[in-house]
């Protein structure tokens, strides 16, 4: 059963790659030194208004990039990954209660013999690659042989994935997703990846090769987890971005799939009707365009136009509504590095008219699920990560 609580809306928005500063293990991870936000402020323009009023500066760690806010607007602090891992479903998963214990299966070899001989067997076709490789590059590298052979290029990354590129025009992306789901089939056990990707592209060796909008991911299903609590109390979860892949089809009411930045904005834009629910949203161009990449002005931009949305966004919400804006781990595109980073995660919690407060540094992603569900009056399915920070929110309302 629900219980009482002044809020009746719950947007968690993640800024995917947006990390706040190297985690104390960071070194292990081969990460030292990477501070997205900071580095991004030291080598391109950052204008970022919005998020500074919430009280993005006032960030441990970040003031000294960024102005702190004399009067926040938002409850301000910042998460540390409970879970050893640096990656797109580790940290969604956590997001959402669950703490994984090991790290996920990595290809750092690329995939054995025996496993592609087999993958070839059940689906039919000829694979070319193999590497563990930055995808953009590899395709440059190989799309002029696979256009000529027909063979799909596959590759591995420092996640747990496989990597399955083909052009649209040699494979047709119905073909080439009955691929990847065939992968994910065989993708289990000893050999078991988080995500089978498929990437799809266009161009030609002369004008070179780029990457579509078509990309899928075929996940393995989580844990119980908060999405799954929210759902059995009847509440309407509602997923934009690539989350519905990530939690393999699972755990909400509403789902949007979208491939960019601007139409996740425009989804959370026209879902924004109902009068109650909770909106789990993932902003995926800072980390899919620019940090994989290493374009640190890409990244910049891509940060200015989302602050700019958000001065839009804000002013919509409602006195029963709380947005959460976090990430799901970094991605600094000035490094040498073009994997995730081991960082921090900013966290902002803002419900208007309330003055912020400090979070202080949080043990675990899954105190900002933990907060949602608490903020929805919904109580966690037992044995899920995450401490609740509701309760220095509601006690600011009175300062309204």
């Amino acid at each position: 059963m629900r219980t009482w609580s002044p809020f009746r809306r719950v947007f968690l928005i993640v800024l995917d790659g947006v990390g706040a500063g190297e985690s104390p293990d960071a070194a292990a991870y081969g990460d030292a030194g990477s501070s997205t936000l900071c580095n991004l402020s030291r080598a391109a323009r950052l204008e970022l208004p919005t998020l500074l009023s919430l009280g993005l500066g006032n960030i441990e760690g970040l003031g000294e990039c960024f102005p702190p806010a004399t009067h926040p607007l938002a409850a301000f602090g910042r998460m540390l990954a409970a879970s050893p891992a640096k990656d797109t479903t580790t940290g969604h998963w956590e997001l959402m209660g669950i703490v994984r214990k090991r790290a996920p299966q990595t290809f750092p070899h690329g995939f054995p013999p025996e496993l592609m001989a087999e993958l070839s067997r059940i689906t039919g076709s000829r694979f070319i690659g193999n590497e563990v490789a930055s995808g953009t590059e590899f395709i440059q590298r190989l799309g002029d042989e696979h256009m000529r052979t027909g063979a799909l290029i596959i590759y591995s990354s420092a996640d747990s994935v496989m990597q399955i590129a083909a052009h649209e025009e040699i494979v047709p992306l119905k073909k080439l997703y009955r691929i990847c789901k065939e992968a994910r089939q065989l993708m289990q056990g000893e050999y078991e990846v988080d995500r089978i990707i498929a990437r799809p592209f266009i161009g030609d060796k002369e004008n070179g090769f780029t990457r579509t909008l078509n990309r899928r991911d075929f996940s393995i299903p989580p844990p119980p987890n908060f999405l799954d609590s929210l759902v059995a109390e009847g509440v309407e979860v509602t997923l934009i971005g690539k989350l519905d892949d990530v939690f393999a089809g699972r755990g909400f009411t509403r789902g949007t799939h979208t491939a960019c930045n601007a139409d996740t904005a425009s989804a959370l834009q026209d879902d924004m009707g109902r009068s109650d629910g909770f909106w789990f949203v993932n902003f995926i161009d800072f980390d899919m365009l620019y940090g994989h990449r290493n374009e640190t002005l890409g990244f910049a931009l891509a940060l200015n136009e989302f602050d700019e949305w958000l001065g839009g966004f804000l002013p919509q919400l409602l006195l029963a509504d709380l947005l959460i804006i976090t990430a799901d781990h970094g991605n600094d595109p000035t490094t040498a590095s073009t994997d995730h980073s081991r960082e921090y995660v900013p966290l902002l919690a803002f419900t208007p008219g309330a003055p912020g407060v400090a979070l202080g540094t949080r043990a675990t992603f899954a105190d900002a699920g933990a907060t949602a569900l608490s903020a929805l009056g919904v109580e966690p399915a037992h044995g899920l990560a995450g401490e609740s920070f509701c309760g220095s929110i509601i006690a600011s309302l009175s300062q309204r």
